[in-house]
């Protein structure tokens, strides 16, 4: 027995064919929110960044490291350079004053060498605490960004579900004012093929967007008015009104 409803009832299923796609809309905006609001790309971007930091920062140690040896390397010969003097100063013997004479000459060069060593050290020092300052100011920057970005996700994620709220209870209230059986036919349909229900307007499908053949036309100008149809191309219940061109 074919299903029957009035038109004006029928009718009430484009309302709530509008309400599903307003849900499905808030959902699918829902979901893409982290890559509209780039939050995917940022977080990635916070990621690389602390890993470069981190790189970053173990070589400045290293060079840290690297430099207060060549320092006390510089100290530990210009100690002995102090001791030798003084030796020099107090010996007696020409023949040690000669030999400590030569040493200071050695030391003097050693410690000129190291002095060379510290200084290219100290410059690689200071290029390596620039690079790791502004990798530390990119990552504060990317930070920044992307709480930006998490903070107006929450802002629209709120937004979205008080929207889906309103809608699910205004689509609650239309349901329970519609006949069953019309509801249960529309949902089956929606689940199966994406619509419950489809406009013809001017003869065409407005849920498959393609305009009903001549024959299709004239069954549906040969139906009853209160007779349920579907779309042959949608499978979506076929809501017949003015607009329909019949």
């Amino acid at each position: 027995m074919a299903l029957s409803a009035p038109p004006e009832v029928q009718a009430r299923l484009l309302e709530l064919a509008d309400y599903d796609r307003g849900l499905a809309r808030a959902k699918s905006t829902q979901g893409a929110l982290p890559e509209t609001l780039h939050i995917t790309s940022l977080t990635a971007a916070v990621e690389e960044l602390k890993a470069r930091r981190h790189d970053a920062f173990v070589e400045l140690e290293g060079i840290r490291a690297e430099l207060a040896r060549a320092e006390s390397d510089v100290a530990m010969v210009e100690k002995r350079i102090a001791t030798d003097k003084e030796r020099l100063e107090h010996t007696a013997s020409a023949k040690d004053a000669q030999g400590l004479e030569h040493e200071l000459q050695s030391l003097v060069g050693r410690r000129s060498d190291l002095e060379d060593i510290e200084l290219a050290i100290m410059e690689r020092l200071d290029e390596a605490q620039a690079t790791e300052s502004q990798i530390a100011g990119d990552l504060a920057t990317a930070e920044e960004a992307l709480a930006q970005a998490r903070s107006e996700e929450q802002a629209r994620s709120a937004e979205l579900a008080a929207g889906t709220a309103r809608l699910t209870t205004a689509r609650a209230d239309l349901v329970a004012s519609l006949p069953a059986d019309l509801v249960a036919l529309y949902e089956r349909q929606r689940e199966r093929y994406g619509q419950g229900a489809s406009h013809l307007r001017a003869g065409i499908s407005s849920a498959s967007g393609v305009a009903l053949t001549e024959s299709d036309i004239q069954a549906v100008r040969q139906a009853p008015a209160d007779e349920v149809l579907l779309c042959p191309d949608s499978n979506a219940i076929l809501i017949r009104t003015a607009e329909s061109g019949l």
